[in-house]
């Protein structure tokens, strides 16, 4: 393997962009703009990651984006905001494995 070569499969293009949109919410203009903030080699702060790297990249911001995020009320009129009507149409298991995807444990009631 050469110098600067990344070791894995490159990531995909869903994964990247994923990626740059996390990145930009975070409030990084690109790559090379996180570069010191998230820890980025040179190679990555080009764009050029591995799946791995960018799976590992996703869940640290998306955890980091949880941990600032405000905690859930309600709507006080009574009926389901947008959001609860959403999950409200979601089938249970499509839920759990997007939970599970993110980190969290899931038991059946």
């Amino acid at each position: 393997m050469a110098f600067g070569q990344a070791a894995g499969p490159p990531a995909t293009a869903k994964q990247m962009q994923e990626l740059l949109a996390l990145l930009q919410a975070a409030g990084h203009t690109d790559f090379r703009d996180a570069r010191g903030p998230m820890g980025f080699n040179q190679r990555q702060a080009a764009g050029r990651m591995t799946r791995d790297e960018a799976a590992a990249f996703i869940e640290q911001l998306e955890a980091e984006a949880y941990d600032r995020a405000e905690p859930f009320t309600p709507a006080p009129t009574g009926r389901p905001s947008a959001d609860e009507a959403t999950l409200q149409r979601l089938a249970s298991p499509l839920l759990a494995a997007e939970l599970q995807r993110r980190g969290w444990l899931v038991i059946e009631p």
